[in-house]
């Protein structure tokens, strides 16, 4: 029993013994005078990382599994070859490290809270960055883990040669401001070596790694050249851009010029307003809810744009319910009809050409406006677009189109692409590959039942013409514009026109038939049977030379020659009409057709022209009524073999020339 107590008396006093022991060791640890280690720590740490670091007044440590360090006054000192002095200066820093990680050299920082922190941030091409806490500064591994950051009263700098990026953010926290929103800041400066500006609001703590238990709210209205974005929403990792919920209001000059702010290739454009749902998990961004408008031109939708791959790639679906034609000739280099009136005012009011004196005859139609092909390397595409109704064509009546739009290793293809011309359509496929240089460019299209009578809505004496054309266009050319690419052009053209009525009064004209032309002028117009009509050309190196050019009614028959060029975008065609009727006043004179295309010119052929005009001034010496025999056209056109023109005018090629007057 006696000695039983005495084993009991014994470990109540080694218990007491380390118990005492226990808060001695906290005692010291919380008494601990830190500050003696100041200097030591100082030199331990600058020499860890090849450059300055340095606690300046005071130094607090609470020991633990997770360690809280508080300095006032912390100086972390840029590497030599940085253009800030400073990484970090700050008047007070507090901060939580993990004591394991960093027993295998890993910085783990779950918490940091700073107070009027000055930060120096700046990464070169290289990949040295000044946050890497190592001496080698391009080993990301030396970057420390941050989980959260506190900031107030503060300023950073951020410099990037490669990102054009040179931009100065000053941040508070205003406790006082209610909601959510308690941190504002103004950034201003360059990115991608645009002029740049930013505003906006922050929650108060910046969660930088791990996912937040409620999403951290953040708005922004930022300016980068003449693209302006206002967003608002919630992020769950800004390290990453993780976790994106918010919606945006996007608005620029041109679409093109966001390849430069965010690497996404789009067609050129006119100004442009959007808004929508931006969201981003892992490394997809999606964009949904789009509603914008594209210069005139409306568009809704969605899309995707997923950098997981070496390549990235932008997929969905577009619509559009009013297409506003002339918004898409940026995408061809065209400009559009605004710009050129005000680029023609402001060369007449500098006094450096002549209003409505330019030079049409050397001026150019075609779209010579180098286009960014070689863009079409950074991204992959799928895209489909369609359009409920298209307005606004000087040429040609749509009403409606689609296309889909794929772009794979640098080749771009539309394909299907459909276009309603006319009551008829447009379809066919497009191909531009950007691999080689000059780009090559592909294009196949089928014309399908076009009405005639719709196809030059302004032209008065068509509306009651009938038929319906067919045609195909097969060509390849080379170059970065659409001049370049027509102007080097090669394959074949048709069109092709079977039974129907076209309206006398244009044939009148054609064959220069004064008597009929002022009988239909005074009592009105009328139709006349078309037997057929026929258009082909084989085009070498941007020449369309004519393989026939045939149009056949039950009044005339019209045989046409000639060339385009389309490197030059001049016209020579000369048009035979063989009135099949006898009329006065009829000169029966070939019509040429040529100029340019800026200014096309169109009259009778002056040497057979004069001729008869000869033999009329002669007789009309000797009797004036005598001068109206030599006008009398004893119409010596027979019909053409219609089914003979089409199928040659349809081949490729076709070898010999169809007999445009061949008996019936």
């Amino acid at each position: 029993m006696t000695k039983s107590l005495l084993h009991s008396a014994v470990f109540r006093r080694s218990l007491a013994g380390l118990a005492a022991l226990v808060v001695v060791l906290v005692l010291v640890i919380l008494f601990f005078p830190w500050d003696v280690l100041r200097g030591p720590i100082n030199r331990h740490v600058s020499d860890q990382l090849g450059r300055r670091f340095e606690i300046t007044q005071h130094l607090a440590v609470h020991l633990g599994r997770t360690v809280t360090v508080k300095a006032d006054g912390v100086e972390v000192a840029n590497p030599e070859w940085a253009t800030e002095p400073y990484l970090l200066k700050a008047s007070v820093a507090e901060f939580d490290i993990k004591l394991w990680p960093l027993l295998f050299g890993q910085v783990e920082l779950p918490r940091i809270a700073l107070i009027a922190p000055q930060f120096g941030l700046q990464i070169e091409p290289d990949g040295r960055r000044t946050w890497a806490l190592s001496r080698d500064t391009s080993d990301e591994s030396a970057v420390p883990v941050i989980g959260s950051l506190l900031v107030d009263q503060g300023s950073l700098k951020y410099l990037s040669a490669a990102q054009g990026a040179n931009i100065a953010v000053t941040f508070s926290l205003s406790p006082e401001l209610a909601g959510p929103l308690p941190l504002s800041y103004k950034a201003a400066g360059k990115w991608k070596n645009e002029v740049f500006s930013a505003s906006g609001r922050t929650g108060g703590v910046l969660q930088l790694r791990a996912k937040t238990q409620a999403p951290f709210p953040i708005e922004i209205s930022a300016l980068a050249g003449k693209t302006s974005l206002k967003a608002q929403g919630s992020i769950a990792n800004l390290a990453d851009l993780a976790g994106v919920d918010a919606t945006f209001d996007l608005r620029g000059r041109n679409l093109e010029e966001l390849y430069k702010l965010v690497g996404v290739v789009l067609p050129s454009t006119l100004p442009y307003k959007v808004r929508g749902k931006l969201a981003k998990h892992g490394k997809v961004w999606a964009v949904s809810q789009i509603q914008g408008v594209l210069g005139s031109t409306d568009i809704n939708g969605a899309l995707r744009f997923d950098q997981s791959a070496a390549v990235p790639v932008l997929t969905g679906n577009l619509q559009s319910k009013l297409l506003d034609f002339g918004d898409l000739g940026p995408m061809i280099g065209a400009t559009p009809a605004a710009s050129k009136a005000a680029e023609a005012k402001a060369k007449a009011q500098a006094g450096t050409e002549q209003p409505g004196r330019a030079t049409a005859s050397s001026r150019k139609v075609l779209p010579a406006t180098i286009l960014s092909l070689a863009r079409l390397q950074a991204m992959d595409a799928d895209v489909t677009y369609s359009a409920a109704n298209i307005r606004h064509v000087q040429a040609l009546p749509l009403d409606k189109g689609s296309a889909h739009i794929k772009l794979n290793a640098g080749v771009l293809q539309l394909s299907p692409f459909s276009l309603g011309v006319a009551g008829g359509s447009v379809a066919g496929s497009l191909k531009v590959d950007s691999n080689v240089a000059p780009a090559a460019f592909t294009a196949r299209l089928d014309v399908r039942a076009v009405q005639l009578n719709q196809l030059f809505p302004k032209v008065e004496t068509t509306r009651s013409s009938l038929g319906k054309i067919s045609g195909q266009f097969d060509f390849q050319g080379r170059g970065a514009s659409v001049a370049q690419i027509l102007g080097s052009a090669s394959g074949q053209v048709a069109v092709l026109m079977g039974k129907g009525q076209i309206s006398n009064i244009l044939l009148e004209f054609l064959g220069l038939d004064g008597g009929e032309v002022i009988k239909f002028l005074v009592r009105g117009d009328r139709n006349v049977q078309l037997r057929c009509a026929a258009a082909a050309f084989d085009v070498n190196q941007g020449l369309m030379t004519s393989r026939a050019i045939v149009l056949d009614t039950t009044d005339t028959v019209i045989n046409g020659r000639g060339r385009v060029s389309l490197a030059d975008e001049t016209l020579d065609i000369v048009l035979e009409p063989a009135p099949k009727d006898r009329s006065i006043l009829s000169l029966r004179s070939p019509l040429r057709i040529g100029g340019t295309f800026a200014s096309p010119s169109a009259g009778p052929d002056k040497g057979a022209l004069a001729g008869r005009a000869g033999i009329a001034l002669v007789l009309g010496a000797i009797n004036p009524l005598l001068a109206l025999a030599a006008t009398i056209e004893t119409g010596p056109g027979q019909d053409a073999d219609c089914s003979e023109v089409l199928a040659q005018a349809a081949k490729p090629n076709g070898g010999s020339r169809p007999a445009a007057t061949a008996t019936r």
